[in-house]
């Protein structure tokens, strides 16, 4: 079980903020590690407060003020409460619906549809000529944060993606991709982290000792695995744009169709 929990927490970690879906490659590989159930679902989640930890850590300069000074309080306030008003969307539906998702929605088939719908979505923003309006996260509107909030709420779907889902609003709004992305970082943490909370208080399972071993190493190996990820993709849209995630997506997409 070790080693379960290695493979996956290795797998969030280069999933979560890769528009590719960490859900739905999470959902894929529990079916093919045979690890399935109540524990399966709460660990898939959990785990991605390691991934969380290394965005805090990799933008601590951004996420905190830098001093007390009243310029570095403004410029906090101005970041935050556009993330708090672009986690609403995602925040109300999920704790309306995500039951119901997960029993209908958590499969391989609706992943495989969900990665190629998504993959489109990625081409089709990706190949329209953008002139970037919002070069700064402190240059987006209330309005702008909403927008990408609710293109969120798509990510509620497993093989959607919620950072290609924000990405994509992103894109659409004007943000550059450093912005794009980054901002989908900055809502994933109130929004992963209230997503585990809310499936820590919601879940009546027993954890056994050995359980509690697995989420600890599950989400350290998330943990270490993202900052890397996190680094090398800032880099990597720097100078390239999503195209090539979508295309994984669809290749992937199309593969698990043909061998469910």
């Amino acid at each position: 079980m070790i080693l379960k929990a290695i493979i996956l927490g290795i797998i969030e970690g280069l999933t979560e903020f890769l528009p590719i879906s960490s859900t739905g490659h999470l959902i894929i590989a529990n079916e093919y590690l045979d690890f399935t159930g109540d524990f399966a679902n709460l660990f898939s989640i959990v785990i991605q407060s390691g991934a969380i930890l290394a965005v805090i850590i990799f933008f601590r300069e951004k996420i905190f003020p830098e001093n007390l000074q009243r310029e570095s309080l403004v410029k906090f306030y101005r970041l935050w409460s556009r993330v708090i008003v672009g986690i609403i969307p995602a925040g109300i539906l999920g704790i309306l619906f995500e039951d119901k998702i997960e029993a209908l929605l958590f499969a391989p088939k609706p992943v495989a549809v969900a990665l190629i719908v998504g993959a489109i979505g990625i081409i089709i923003v990706e190949n329209k000529v953008i002139s970037p309006t919002v070069e700064d996260e402190l240059d987006m509107s209330y309005l702008d944060a909403l927008i990408v909030g609710v293109f969120q709420t798509l990510a509620l779907i497993p093989g959607m993606s919620r950072s290609a889902s924000t990405i994509i609003g992103g894109r659409i709004k004007g943000f550059s991709r450093k912005v794009a992305a980054e901002f989908s970082f900055f809502l994933a943490i109130p929004t992963l982290l209230g997503a585990s909370l809310v499936k820590l208080i919601k879940t009546d399972i027993q954890i056994t000792a050995n359980e509690y071993i697995l989420l600890a190493v599950g989400t350290f190996v998330s943990f270490i695995v993202a900052y890397f990820v996190i680094a090398a993709f800032m880099n990597y849209i720097k100078k390239r744009d999503f195209k090539v995630f979508a295309y994984y997506r669809i290749v992937l997409g199309i593969i698990l169709l043909i061998i469910l």
